[in-house]
């Protein structure tokens, strides 16, 4: 029987659906997009160069509490779409209250122990550098304090979705993005709170978030996920956590990499490297904007069509997602070589230093995450296929791999350094080709 992707006939319409889930998921991604890297050029022009070089360098931070969001919603969400798909109501109330406990509570001692009585230790882990540390910890002490508004944005996103409200997850996004930046301006530059105020704006946003989340609950055809703590299992949340573990532990890879990072360029090319890097980092929000809506896109449609056992239906979504990823990274890579120097002036650059530092690493990370995003998209590819334990090397390798590499090029050749994530993923895709042949994997639909 063919689909709406394969029929001869209806060709046009299969390119339309693909592209309205991906201008969807796009959507979202590009709130989020929005929300990072405006926040960081605010920063940059409100307050210094050396602010958005703290928030770069608390980034491990912000890293570890959405590891802790995977590793209590991600697999509390599936569990309870389980439930919900056999009509199960009970246990997916069960499932929806333990993992809103864990959120808080988990939330609450981070608050305590992290924001409140290792506040010093926690920012002198991130930063060695005196004259941007007082920055680093005045932002991080309010992102510490706020993390359960964090965890519980994210969890209730999960839990809305797949109660059904994808578009209210949606609204929620991108009101809270678009929150953040408005009370960026009002806290920093009209009540004159600094960079304290930027991580104040960004767990607003998180609160009004998910005041419009539990909206959800107000129609009583949405009331199925209730809190209900009666009759606990330690079963249930061994469950939730089991489930929730393989993504949380590539989460903490990624939580690795951005520490071990953060602290060789600090350490090797000081001030002027961390801000360069810190801008850096923000052009890979704009290569995520496209990456995470095609991948979005190819989970949600790839799935359908192996659910099916549609081949060709698949080969098209594949070939559209391939396609347009292409088309969005030369676009992207192109605009940051016609004038890096602009881009480094837009987040608040006017030392010649830190503007020529970033001009080349610009350039280098412009080409270098072309084939990150590559690697990744082929992650989803061999999921979609079955073939796990290949998607779950790549998720590891592509943190993993940078550390050592950087670590060398830091000791042998300083002036190299840029290159270093450019090479990682050119080793990592020998290792994936070569892995590839030796277990001789092929694409093919599984029944």
């Amino acid at each position: 029987m063919s689909t709406p992707l394969t029929n001869r006939e209806g060709q046009g319409s299969g390119a339309s659906l693909f592209y309205s889930y991906l201008w969807a998921y796009v959507l979202v991604a590009l709130s989020g997009c929005l929300g990072n890297v405006v926040d960081g050029i605010i920063v940059g022009n409100l307050i210094s160069a050396d602010g958005v070089s703290a928030i770069n360098l608390s980034k491990p931070v912000n890293q570890f509490i959405f590891t802790l969001h995977l590793l209590i919603n991600a697999g509390a969400g599936m569990l309870v779409g389980y439930a919900l798909g056999q009509k199960n109501i009970s246990l997916a109330r069960r499932y929806f209250s333990f993992s809103l406990s864990l959120s808080v509570g988990l939330g609450v001692l981070l608050a305590l122990f992290g924001g409140v009585l290792f506040l010093d230790e926690t920012t002198r882990l991130l930063c060695n550098n005196e004259q941007i540390l007082p920055l680093a910890r005045d932002y991080m002490q309010v992102l510490l304090l706020g993390n359960p508004a964090f965890i519980l944005m994210w969890g209730l996103s999960a839990m809305v979705g797949v109660d059904g409200q994808p578009k209210l997850v949606s609204l929620a996004v991108i009101i809270d993005n678009a929150l953040n930046l408005f009370l960026d301006i009002v806290f920093i530059q009209w009540l004159g709170w600094g960079i304290t105020g930027s991580s104040a704006a960004t767990v607003v946003g998180h609160l009004v978030g998910i005041a419009i989340l539990l909206t959800h609950w107000r129609k009583p055809e949405n009331r199925r996920l209730q809190l209900s703590m009666a009759n606990y299992q330690f079963s249930i949340t061994r469950k939730i956590l089991s489930q929730g573990a393989p993504l949380a532990v590539a989460s903490i890879s990624l939580t690795l990499l951005l520490l071990s990072a953060n602290r060789i360029v600090l350490s090797t090319l000081g001030q002027a490297g961390i801000f360069a890097f810190a801008v850096c980092m923000n052009l890979l929000q704009v290569y995520n904007l496209f990456l995470s809506g095609t991948c979005q896109t190819l989970q949600s449609l790839g799935a359908i069509q192996v659910g099916r056992h549609d081949a060709e239906g698949l080969r098209l979504v594949l070939r559209k997602a391939f396609r347009f990823i292409t088309i969005a990274m030369v676009v992207t890579c192109l605009f940051v070589w016609i004038d890096p120097q602009a881009i480094a002036a837009l987040f608040g650059a006017n030392n010649p230093d830190y503007i020529a530092e970033t001009d080349s690493a610009l350039r280098i990370f412009a080409i270098s995450f072309i084939p990150f995003c590559y690697i990744y998209v082929l992650m989803i590819v061999y999921k979609l296929h079955g073939h796990h334990h290949m998607a779950l090397f790549i998720s590891f390798a592509l943190s993993l791999t940078v550390i050592p590499v950087m670590w060398l090029i830091s000791r042998t050749a300083p002036q190299l350094l840029w290159y270093s994530y450019l090479i990682a993923y050119l080793v990592e895709a020998v290792l994936i080709f070569l892995l590839h042949r030796w277990l001789r994997i092929h694409f093919l639909l599984r029944s």
